[in-house]
């Protein structure tokens, strides 16, 4: 009887549970019925404000509700400046591939793939300009040469765009500075007596980026490391090809010195 009495009672309870969620309000979406023009100015009312969590709202209620209009291609991009703004790198590559991908022909298409480079350039510069890790040999460069590579698919594709000069530049700039981190590796492997490696590195430096102002210095250790491993011949190679191609370096006194005491 006392297990059939709870049982019982149970039911009015759950009735009444269940009445009273019914009562709660339910949520109204205002933007129901609103055109896509509509959210869309909303939405950029929201970007001009920097609130960017509500013009993500907006563009993605264009995007589901208007996918084939020109609007949905607008907020593809506007939300891929956002997340770009926003600081979610991640998301904003993966929405600029997903552009890219979608509208190979669209007008602004190099526009993605220039925020894709740009993305990618700005995460690479805490390495770009810093050069100067713990652990030299063990620091990452993949992201500011994924952005290289990035910006010279822009460049390659859309030679005449408004994004093409500046990612000319943007490349020069990662060029120098990526040759100028691969020499401070082979200069962090000479202070430690590791010649062969030193040697190695300053090589790579010299056959890749021969044209950029750390290819002097690449040659410079070079020349110190032959001498410290009691390669006299090689040294004086290096310091020759450092001569003929750089005559104003500053190193060439003391190299010169070096590699005569040497032989």
């Amino acid at each position: 009887m006392r297990r059939t009495s709870k049982l019982f009672l149970a039911g009015p309870l759950t009735a009444a549970l269940l009445a009273g969620c019914s009562l709660l309000p339910e949520k109204i979406d205002e933007t129901k019925n609103w055109s896509a023009q509509q959210l869309y100015s909303e939405a950029k009312s929201s970007m001009n404000d920097g609130n960017y969590k509500t013009a993500l709202e907006y563009l993605d209620k264009i995007q589901a509700r208007y996918p084939f209009g020109r609007f949905a291609q607008q907020a593809q991009i506007d939300t891929l400046f956002i997340q770009y703004r926003d600081n979610e790198p991640d998301a904003a590559i993966a929405a600029a591939d997903r552009f890219i991908q979608a509208n190979p022909r669209h007008p602004y298409v190099d526009y993605a793939y220039y925020m894709k480079a740009l993305v990618n350039f700005n995460r690479s510069n805490t390495l770009i300009e810093r050069l100067a890790p713990s652990d030299r040999a063990k620091t990452d460069t993949a992201t500011a040469r994924q952005s290289y590579s990035d910006f010279a698919e822009l460049v390659r594709k859309f030679p005449d765009s408004k994004y093409a000069e500046d990612s000319r530049q943007r490349m020069l700039f990662l060029h120098n500075n990526l040759a100028a981190y691969e020499v401070n590796v082979a200069d962090y492997y000479l202070r430690r007596g590791a010649y062969v490696a030193a040697v190695n590195r300053a090589k790579y430096v010299v056959e890749t980026y021969a044209r950029t102002p750390a290819s002097a210095d690449a040659l410079s250790i070079m020349t110190r490391a032959y001498v410290k491993m009691g390669m006299p011949q090689l040294a004086a190679d290096s310091l020759r090809v450092l001569e003929r191609n750089y005559p104003q370096s500053p190193d060439l006194p003391k190299l010169s010195a070096l590699v005569k005491s040497a032989g």
